[in-house]
């Protein structure tokens, strides 16, 4: 019987830009620990980490006395590299994942495919630049890098929504509800490779 027990991660990220120390457990319980340097980000991310139930932990020193983008795409970075090491062959898993996501007045659909293409389809109208300080355009950055560097098509698609805050907060909880389906162990193909291919 194939174990599927140790699926996690340790990523350290050092750049001119930031210092990211990253660890992600896919079989976690929800729990996170977030020191991002961007206090929106923390947020998101640990919606996320609930919303997808893995344990994520977390501590980044940025250049966020320029502006939070280095920090943030950095971290996509981190944590897509993060994913795509605590799935390895990705043997078991469901491989792909949806969630329709009510929040208020928004409504957001994420669907994901594990599928070692990286690719970003993302369609969203955010009314405001800023939530806070911070800049609510990084949000695709942050998906773009995380995309690219786990290799996962990732579409995001806002169907509705008025307040930015809410967009984006619902994005980053459908993205975890999608992802915890997707990375789930199909005990009817525990020890297969969800793929034609053979290799995802």
């Amino acid at each position: 019987m194939l174990n599927h027990t140790m699926r996690t991660a340790t990523i350290n990220r050092k750049t001119a830009e930031t210092d990211i120390a990253l660890s992600l457990n896919l079989d976690g319980a929800g729990k996170s620990e977030i020191d991002s340097g961007v206090g929106f980000l923390d947020h998101m991310l640990t919606l996320f980490a609930r919303q997808a139930r893995v344990d994520l932990t977390l501590r980044c020193a940025g250049d966020t006395r320029v502006d939070d983008h280095h920090s943030v795409e950095d971290i996509g970075i981190a944590l897509g590299e993060a994913l795509k090491m605590a799935l390895g062959e990705k043997r078991g898993i469901v491989r792909y994942g949806s969630m329709l996501l009510p929040m208020d007045e928004t409504l957001v659909l994420c669907a994901l495919d594990l599928s070692g293409r990286g690719y970003l389809r993302y369609t969203a109208n955010i009314p405001s630049q800023k939530v806070g300080a911070f800049d609510t355009e990084l949000i695709q950055e942050f998906f773009l890098a995380l995309t690219r560097t786990a290799g996962v098509t990732l579409h995001i698609k806002q169907l509705d929504g008025e307040n930015s805050h809410h967009i984006l907060e619902a994005m980053f909880k459908a993205f975890g509800r999608a992802l915890r389906d997707a990375v789930a162990i199909d005990a009817a193909f525990a020890n297969e490779i969800p793929s034609t291919k053979g290799v995802l």
